[in-house]
């Protein structure tokens, strides 16, 4: 994968990026976990698959690397990576936002809490600050909602344009069904007549595509387009039916390969993530980086879409495991 720049900000990126959600804590909602992690979910060990699945998607080319204060130890072990080899080709994202309150818990009742003040944006940049340094390159509002008021909030709009004025990135991330809102209210946010946005992160995928109109237009504004959940939490991964299972044929391919390709096909899509947490896993999707779908495909999988209330109902319904 080369490196290329994207977006008005000039970052440099590669079309697959490596999230680091469900390898950061013991505990996450998508399928598997036993398989994939093992019995053993100390922190040793998180850290270990970590590492692991850093090296195998550095090796892969993957250079967006993705972490949040609340993925429990994401950016510890991230930054324990860094340490260990020291890549310099590297662009690191992380969020604030919400904490981490699992206790490092499977079966915790509470995984953690959103907070979208300045307070928690002061006190969370510090303590992203003090693990990642001067690797901090992209920070973002981790599931700005039309609800908290975020994106509208002057304390907050002003911390982040002075932390863009910087050098760093700012963006914010979305959720729910009504992302692209969200994404609307962030291009036109300001404080002292500047937007201090230059990327988002959105859930993008096959059944979730509702997103895409609202991309489009910051993608024309300048912004860097980054999906996220393009596998849907492993629903996307297999084993296919349908649609997907018949273009995962036609192509010789897995159908994650095909999911996430079928991400990157979007024209105003920049980095699409890979939630990889086995080098097996980051493998498979890292295909899809040279797949090149058609319009053959991508209209046959253009069927898969649900509604997006629904789709988002089921998936606040699934289980931490």
């Amino acid at each position: 994968m080369d490196l290329r720049p994207t977006g008005a900000a000039g970052l440099s990126t590669t079309p697959l990026g490596l999230g680091l959600a469900a390898v950061g804590r013991p505990a996450y909602i998508t399928p598997g976990r036993d398989a994939d992690l093992g019995g053993d979910r100390s922190e040793e060990a998180l850290e270990a698959a970590a590492h692991a699945v850093l090296d195998a998607a550095y090796d892969r080319g993957v250079r967006y690397l993705d972490a949040a204060r609340s993925y429990g130890r994401a950016e510890a072990f991230l930054a324990s990576w860094l340490a260990e080899g020291a890549p310099g080709d590297v662009t690191v994202a992380s969020k604030w936002g919400y904490r981490y309150t699992g206790q490092w818990r499977l079966d915790a009742e509470v995984h953690e809490v959103k907070d979208h003040g300045v307070d928690a944006l002061r006190r969370q940049l510090a303590e992203t600050r003090g693990l990642l340094g001067d690797a901090l390159d992209v920070y973002q509002i981790h599931s700005a909602t039309l609800d908290t008021g975020v994106l509208a909030d002057r304390a907050v709009l002003a911390e982040l344009a002075e932390l863009s004025a910087s050098g760093v990135t700012v963006g914010f991330t979305t959720s729910g069904p009504r992302q692209a809102a969200t994404i609307r209210e962030g291009l036109a946010a300001e404080v002292d007549g500047v937007n201090p946005f230059g990327l988002v992160q959105a859930t993008w995928n096959l059944l979730e595509p509702s997103a895409g109109p609202a991309l489009a237009e910051v993608a024309d504004a300048g912004w860097v387009v980054v999906v996220k959940e393009a596998l849907a939490n492993g629903r996307l991964a297999g084993p296919a039916t349908g649609p997907l299972a018949e273009v995962a044929a036609r192509r010789d391919a897995t159908p994650d390969a095909v999911a996430i390709a079928a991400a990157l096909a979007q024209p105003w899509s920049a980095v699409a993530l890979s939630g990889a947490v086995t080098p097996s896993q980051l493998t498979s999707n890292a295909a899809a980086v040279d797949l090149g779908l058609d319009g053959d495909d991508l209209a046959a999988l253009g069927g898969l879409a649900e509604d997006p209330e629904a789709y988002w109902r089921a998936r606040s319904a699934r289980a931490w495991t």
